[in-house]
């Protein structure tokens, strides 16, 4: 068969595990697994451009989608990072209830095919490199803090706290190192410097922050508020049924994102005059805090959004 001329307008969906990648390519029905691995990918790609394909969709799995999607796209492949939380919404209302790494798959191609997502330009080799240091830096802070724990519940081993110390000690020269390395990359690029000075401009907003979002939200400033708010997990939705109306919740999105916008959006609710007074105005309509600080966090990105379209620096709004 001509899979080619058979299929004009096939999409694709990838179920991304640890070890493998399920496949499943619609209408053709055709399914099959390779491993994660370079041999694997290889062997997709080449299995891949047989096809006529509208779409790639592979979900956002917190870090193991990035590999597929780096080699999809250095072959010039039409690949979309899809939404977990909106793949799953979708399964339920196919009543898909069953959840298997093929039935995913299958779900995400037929998912992609029906809503038509933008297939928005992906990140350049040197902003996935930056976002392989970020991630980097994660992991060792994520070591730091562990050991300092540790030190903190051996107190009375000298052995051990001399062991931890050195490790840390260690540890410390690496993330120094890797600080250095993306400074270098940030600020050896005019783009990424003029980037990180504009976002830096909001109380609130420090480089790793910066330099998070410069990685892992390249959509930044293409965008309006809403698309980038459930980019990163930040747009809320609500469970309800006839007249009952449940808690509005925020799901998915970019882990990575996410969470250095919560650490901005506490330091900005103490800091930040405008984001500040946001925050006390949801306290005193009865928001509770959690809620507050979500929605500031929204808010804050919602304002580096328009700083990056705008290229111009925060000004305060409250004199």
């Amino acid at each position: 068969m001509d899979a080619t001329a058979q299929d004009a307008n096939s999409y694709v969906g990838i179920d991304v595990s640890k070890d493998q990648l399920d496949v499943h390519i619609h209408p053709a029905g055709e399914a099959f697994s390779v491993s994660r691995d370079t041999a694997g990918l290889e062997g997709l790609i080449e299995r891949l451009k047989a096809y006529a394909l509208k779409a790639i969709a592979v979900e956002a799995t917190g870090g193991l989608e990035s590999v597929v999607v780096a080699s999809l796209l250095a072959e010039g492949l039409p690949v979309i990072v899809v939404n977990p939380a909106q793949v799953r919404a979708f399964a339920n209302a196919l009543g898909k209830r069953a959840k298997t790494d093929p039935i995913d798959a299958a779900v995400i191609a037929r998912f992609v095919e029906a809503t038509k997502p933008e297939i928005r330009s992906l990140p350049s080799a040197q902003t996935l490199a930056l976002a392989d240091l970020m991630a980097r830096r994660r992991q060792i802070v994520q070591m730091i803090t562990a050991e300092r724990q540790r030190a903190m519940r051996s107190t009375a081993n000298a052995r051990l706290q001399k062991s931890i110390a050195r490790l840390l000690k260690a540890l410390q020269r690496e993330l120094d190192s890797l600080d250095d390395d993306i400074d270098t990359s940030v600020r050896g690029s005019p783009v990424w410097r003029e980037k990180e000075d504009l976002l830096s401009s909001v109380p609130g907003v420090g480089k790793v922050i910066a330099r998070t979002l410069l990685a892992e939200l390249p959509e930044l400033g293409t965008l309006d508020r809403r698309q980038i708010a459930a980019l990163v997990g930040l747009a809320p939705f609500t469970r309800q049924s006839g007249k009952w109306r449940g808690k509005s919740f925020i799901s998915g999105g970019r882990a990575s994102c996410r969470t250095v916008l919560f650490t901005g959006a506490l330091v900005a609710a103490r800091h930040n005059p405008d984001l500040k007074a946001f925050r006390q105005r949801l306290i005193n309509a009865g928001k509770p805090k959690i809620m507050a600080i979500i929605a500031v966090a929204r808010k804050l990105l919602t304002i580096l959004n328009a700083i990056i379209r705008d290229k111009s620096p925060w000004a305060p709004k409250i004199v």
